[in-house]
C-alpha cells in the first residue's frame, strides 16, 4: 500500500518513513506544503499522513484543497495542535483521523491499518483465499499452516490482490499502490515480481492462485 508522509521535521519524517517501510508499506515523503500539494495532484496514494504546520502551504489548506477533487483517499492528521477546535476543524474538512503529537508509532500504524481495512470493507487483519492467507499486521503469508518466504514487493502484491479479490488489477494500478515514486513505469519490474510470487505460491499450495487476464490485469478469486 502506498502512503505519503507530509512532515517538515526531518528526524520525525525519517523515523515515520523507516517504520512504515519496515511494516511493508511503500512510502513517499514531503517536507513542504506546496510540494506535497503537487504530489497529491499527480500521484495516487492509499493514505496520507499530514502534519499541519508546514512551510509553503498549511496542512489545513492542503486538506481542504485535496478534498475538492478526492474524497476517497484516507487522511490522518498528525499535529501538536491539541485544541478541540483544531481537531473539529480537521475532521470537518475531511480528515479521517487526528493524532496529537507526541504519539506512539505502534498506535499510528494500528490506525493506518484500521483505515485501510475500512476502505476495502475488510474487518480482519488476515486476508484469505482458499488455502492461502496473508496477515497484514505480521506481514506473513501462510499456506496450509506453513509460512511462505516472500520479499517485501511480493508481499505487497499479494496483499493488494487479496484486498481486491475477484477484481482484475492492472499493472498500472499495482505500480500506484505497491511501488513508491522511484519505479520506472516502463520497466518489467512488475512482471518479474509477479512471476516470482506465482512460483512461490504454486510451490506452497500446488497450484497458482493468480490468473493473468491478458490486457486486463492480475486476478485472485472468481471475477465478480
Amino acid at each position: 500500500m502506498h502512503i505519503l508522509i507530509v512532515e517538515d521535521v526531518k528526524e520525525l519524517c525519517t523515523t515515520l518513513a523507516s517504520s512504515l517501510k519496515a511494516s511493508g508499506f511503500e512510502v513517499d515523503t514531503s517536507s513542504d506544503g506546496l510540494e506535497a500539494m503537487e504530489l497529491l495532484e499527480t500521484e495516487s496514494y492509499d493514505l496520507i499522513v499530514l502534519d499541519l504546520n508546514l512551510p509553503g502551504m498549511d496542512g489545513m489548506e492542503i486538506l481542504e484543497n485535496f478534498r475538492n477533487f478526492d474524497n476517497k483517499t484516507k487522511i490522518i492528521i498528525l499535529s501538536a495542535r491539541s485544541q478541540i477546535k483544531d481537531r473539529v476543524e480537521g475532521l470537518d474538512k475531511g480528515a479521517n483521523d487526528f493524532l496529537i503529537k507526541p504519539f506512539h508509532l505502534e498506535e499510528l500504524e494500528a490506525r493506518i491499518r484500521s483505515l485501510l481495512r475500512r476502505e476495502f470493507v475488510q474487518n480482519s487483519t488476515v486476508l484469505s483465499y482458499k488455502d492461502l492467507s496473508f496477515d497484514t499486521k505480521k506481514r506473513k503469508a501462510i499456506a496450509k499452516d506453513q509460512d511462505i518466504s516472500l520479499t517485501r514487493k511480493e508481499s505487497g502484491i499479494l496483499e493488494y490482490l487479496l484486498l481486491n479479490k475477484g477484481r482484475p488489477v492492472s499493472q498500472e494500478e499495482l505500480i500506484e499502490h505497491v511501488w513508491d515514486d522511484s519505479v520506472d513505469p516502463f520497466s518489467n519490474s512488475i512482471r518479474v515480481h509477479v512471476s516470482s510470487l506465482r512460483k512461490k505460491l504454486k510451490a506452497a499450495i500446488s497450484y497458482d492462485p493468480i490468473i493473468n487476464k491478458v490486457g486486463v490485469g492480475y486476478l485472485i478469486g472468481e471475477e465478480k
